[in-house]
C-alpha cells in the first residue's frame, strides 16, 4: 500500500520570525512607554536605523516615538551624537564608553526620556582579535541612569542586526520596569 505524499510544510523564513518578534516587542516598548507617560530615541550604528523601523511598524508609535539617529560614521557619532572625538580615539566605536555617549548625546538632542543606542561590528568583515564580528555594545539612558552591556552575537551580517534589534527593545522594557510610573 503506497502511502499519500504529503505537501512539503511551508518554511518560514527566520528573518519574518525575527521581523514579527521585533514588532511585537516594539509594542510592548510602545506600550510601557504610554504608560510612563515617556517617549524614546534611538541612536543607532551597526543596526542602520533597524530600530527605528521595528518601532514606525507598529501604528500610532509617533505617540511615544521621539526620533531615531543613524550614526553609521564616527564623524555622524561626533556630529550628531556629541560623542568626543577622543572616547572613539582612546575606545573606538565599538565599545562601552561610545555607547553611553551615544545615548546620552541622543537624549540631549531630541525631546525623549529614554535613549537607547547600540555599536558593534555586524560582519563579515570588520572584526579584529579584541572586536570579533558578532560584538555588539547596547546602552539605554534615563534621567541620570544610563546602562551599558556588551553581547557576542553569532550568525551572519543579518542575524546579528536582527539579534541587535531585539536586545536593544528589550533592554527598554528592562529599564522601564526598573522606573516608578510618572504619569
Amino acid at each position: 500500500m503506497k502511502r499519500a505524499k504529503r505537501a512539503p510544510r511551508p518554511v518560514v523564513a527566520a528573518a519574518a520570525v525575527v521581523q514579527d518578534t521585533g514588532r511585537l516587542l516594539a509594542q510592548q516598548v510602545g506600550d510601557a512607554l504610554k504608560g510612563h507617560g515617556m517617549t524614546l530615541v534611538t541612536a543607532e550604528s551597526c543596526t542602520g536605523g533597524g530600530i527605528a523601523q521595528a518601532i514606525t511598524m507598529i501604528s500610532g508609535s509617533s505617540a511615544w516615538f521621539d526620533r531615531g539617529f543613524v550614526t553609521y560614521s564616527n564623524t555622524a557619532k561626533e556630529e550628531m551624537l556629541g560623542v568626543a572625538p577622543h572616547t572613539l580615539e582612546e575606545h573606538g566605536a565599538v565599545s562601552e564608553q561610545t555607547v553611553r555617549e551615544m545615548a546620552d548625546g541622543a537624549l540631549q538632542y531630541s525631546r525623549a526620556q529614554v535613549a537607547l543606542s547600540v555599536s558593534g561590528v555586524a560582519g563579515p568583515t570588520g572584526g579584529t582579535p579584541e572586536k570579533p564580528v558578532g560584538m555588539v555594545w547596547f546602552a539605554w539612558a534615563s534621567n541620570d541612569n544610563v546602562q551599558a552591556v556588551c553581547h557576542q552575537l553569532s550568525g551572519d551580517r543579518d542575524a546579528i542586526r536582527a539579534k541587535s534589534v531585539q536586545i536593544a527593545l528589550q533592554g527598554v522594557l528592562n529599564l522601564l520596569n526598573g522606573i516608578t510610573k510618572t504619569a
